[in-house]
């Protein structure tokens, strides 16, 4: 049975502003895919979680996305969290989730704190 490829979204600024979920997803997958491992390890280190990482960014080869979708068909759940926010938005996450989606694999988002929502709640004007 094929795995599948979960977008973790990830603390914007203060690493306690991750969601109890994400850090679920985090201790749970196989594996993790991220934007810069430094960044990743950061946060990984913060909550004593350790994974197996591998590096996926916008220079990242078709080879290397072909690896991502052999680990996802050998049954895998892989991980793929970008430096900070939701992956996908301005990063690389949207190159990896097209490739994974063109092999017909499943990806699941899976939603964090938003910087949007949340500057929008001290609007001084009704939404």
């Amino acid at each position: 049975m094929p795995g599948n490829l979960i977008l973790i979204a990830t603390p914007i600024g203060n690493l306690k502003d991750i969601t109890l979920r994400a850090l679920e997803a985090l201790r749970s997958v196989d594996a993790l895919l991220c934007e810069d491992t430094r960044v990743t390890s950061k946060l990984l280190g913060a909550y004593d979680i350790h994974k197996p990482l591998m590096s996926v960014h916008e220079h990242s080869s078709d080879e290397k996305l072909a690896l991502v979708v052999q680990e996802l068909r050998e049954g895998k759940t892989l991980g793929y969290v970008c430096d900070a926010g939701t992956p996908g938005m301005n990063d690389p996450g949207g190159k990896l989730a097209a490739a994974v989606y063109a092999a017909g694999l499943r990806v699941e988002p899976m939603p964090g704190v938003s910087a949007l929502t949340t500057a929008i709640s001290i609007c001084a004007f009704p939404m």
